[in-house]
């Protein structure tokens, strides 16, 4: 566990204080929690201060990847992913635990699961947390039961001591497996179950599955005392689109409030639900909005496209996501993971690969179309207090403004655009109307277009031998679309991102809706060194991508405005604020 600048004897004169004052219970666990994170001993080389994440959670140390279960309990944040304890690459998969008070301070406890009986002898893969009717918290994860083949299987485990808050120790009943692989199943392809939900005196919860050589399938299996489980016929819904891993069920409200519900909340006519998949092929996170009819058990999406013309959470570097009810701020959040975009030697040699994005606040647009995400309000706590800013600025052809009197490699950056004119913008060429990857990559951000391309350059070194452009684009509506409004492209190019040649740096992009014509769009950006996660037009677009730059680094990073449209840009209003380390960043 570490903390990041030792507060060691602070810790624990508090924590003398707390005990001779007969604190509570809840505040002597925060403050013995930053003791222990306080004393660890982190070698320096192993914390790599030029790339390594300032606030985006990760361990100080080895490989993570997907997220486990998120969930709230006795007035605690936990985070269980899964994280190999030997080294910075793929292997020896354990369930790591962190707990939070404000899901941006986090403190690693001991490892929650690991393998130790023959149902998952071969590994500890992912899963969800449920917390049941009598307030008990249960962990479902995907066993591996056979080293010959990943045959996969289901377990469960319940804290040993319901009543800690922290839930520092877990037991798996002798009954496990509870879920096996039958009726067909292909047992190497069948894992990741769900949160469950309740209704009609029964449990029901998800688990991704491969039929076939290419359906990707949600099995429903249901249960009255979440220990035995009997499969649903027929599946909540499939689509050909191959294996579908850590699938997500959770109910959204359709009257543009922002507050979140229960997984359990299925029957009202205000609620719609949103299936989530992780398709393996693609390496991406897709979504439908729809309806869930529990007592048929079957899913329908509101666009009948939508599992071919998928939305997704995020066009960039995201995947294996879960969202969680926050039943304190009455919200629904989204945990999403981003691997490295640099070699399996560097992540070696850094000592660390993998990063979590920031916890995301979602909920559906007023529309009715796609989710809307925003990050959570906690992380403000992390701007510095005196921000910088740009106020009215207009922006010509051909003209960049640098952002100055802040350190940028850390940074949250809110802006205001406005466009005078679409006189000018560019046709959009109907075979790319559908893919706006394609189309950034061949209309990236140094490529003179009519409106637009026009946004930030971050991490940029001071003669713009490195950049990564995060910007929108704006096209003339193509013949081959049943809409006249103008499209908006927003993308991430990160081809000028680093010196480095031996690196992945895939621009990524996706459309935006909104309405341009009424001249205005937004953009913020969170920049932490190896991270830039941005979020398009209060949420409704969000690209997250990894770089590694040379020289754009610490205080030689540099913030600006750019405009390579022909058409002037106008910056309304530019706040950036640089973002301090929270106190305590998890460690394992």
């Amino acid at each position: 566990m570490v903390v990041l600048g030792g507060r060691v004897a602070w810790a624990c004169s508090v924590l003398l204080l707390l005990q001779l004052a007969g604190a509570s219970h809840v505040v002597y666990e925060t403050h013995l929690l930053e003791a222990e994170a306080a004393a660890a001993d982190v070698p320096p080389s192993i914390l790599d201060p030029e790339l390594s994440t300032g606030y985006h959670f990760r361990p100080i140390k080895n490989w993570i990847n997907v997220h486990a279960a998120p969930m709230f309990y006795k007035g605690w944040y936990h985070f269980f992913y899964q994280y190999n304890p030997k080294g910075a690459v793929w292997g020896n998969i354990v369930w790591a635990h962190s707990v939070s008070r404000d899901l941006i301070n986090w403190v690693a406890l001991e490892t929650a699961i690991q393998p130790s009986i023959k149902s998952d002898k071969y590994g500890c893969w992912s899963g969800s947390a449920t917390i049941l009717r009598d307030g008990t918290p249960a962990i479902m994860y995907t066993g591996i039961d056979r080293g010959d083949i990943n045959y996969e299987v289901q377990n469960i485990a319940f804290p040993k001591n319901k009543s800690d808050p922290l839930l520092r120790e877990w037991v798996k009943p002798k009954s496990n497996p509870i879920i096996v692989p039958e009726g067909g199943i292909n047992a190497t392809q069948f894992r990741d179950p769900t949160t469950a939900w309740y209704a009609d005196g029964h449990w029901r919860l998800l688990i991704g599955a491969l039929s076939g050589a290419s359906r990707g399938v949600a099995y429903v299996y249901r249960s009255r005392d979440f220990m035995r489980w009997t499969r649903v016929r027929k599946p909540l819904h499939s689509a050909p689109t191959g294996m579908w891993e850590c699938p997500d069920l959770y109910p959204v409200t359709v009257d543009g409030r922002q507050n979140g519900l229960d997984t359990s909340v299925t029957s009202s006519p205000k609620v719609k639900h949103v299936l989530k998949n992780s398709l393996d092929l693609r390496r991406y996170d897709y979504y439908t909005v729809g309806t869930y009819d529990r007592k048929t058990e079957r899913y329908v999406p509101d666009n009948p496209a939508g599992d071919e013309h998928h939305l997704r959470y995020d066009y960039g570097n995201f995947y294996a996501s879960k969202t969680f009810y926050d039943p304190v701020k009455r919200r629904r959040i989204l945990w999403g993971w981003a691997n490295e975009s640099d070699t399996a030697v560097d992540d070696v040699a850094k000592g660390w690969a993998g990063i979590q994005a920031i916890p995301r606040k979602v909920w559906l647009d007023p529309s009715g179309r796609q989710l809307m995400q925003w990050p959570v309000e906690e992380l403000e706590a992390l701007r510095a207090k005196k921000p910088v800013s740009l106020k009215d600025r207009v922006v010509k052809r051909g003209e960049h403004v640098e952002v100055t009197g802040l350190r940028s490699s850390q940074a949250d950056v809110e802006v205001s655009f406005e466009v005078p004119s679409l006189e000018g913008a560019e046709a959009l060429d109907p075979a790319l109307a559908n893919d706006a990857q394609k189309l950034c990559s061949v209309r990236g951000a140094d490529v003179e277009g009519g409106v637009g391309p026009f946004g930030l350059w971050v991490l940029a070194s001071s003669k713009l031998e490195e950049k990564t452009a995060v910007f929108f684009r704006v096209f003339k509506a193509a013949r081959n679309i049943n809409s006249t409004k103008p499209v908006v492209l927003m993308c991430s190019d990160p081809t000028t991102s680093s010196l480095n040649p031996n690196l992945y740096k895939p621009t990524f992009a996706g459309f935006v809706d909104t309405d341009i014509a009424k001249g205005k769009i937004s953009l913020r950006s969170l920049i932490d060194r190896s991270v830039i996660e941005s979020f398009g037009a209060g949420g409704r677009t969000c690209i997250l991508s990894r770089v590694y730059p040379t020289l754009a680094l610490g205080k030689n990073a540099h913030l600006h405005v750019f405009n390579n449209g022909k058409a002037d840009i106008k910056v309304s209003q530019l706040t950036a604020w640089e973002m301090k380390k929270p106190a305590l960043m998890n460690g394992a």
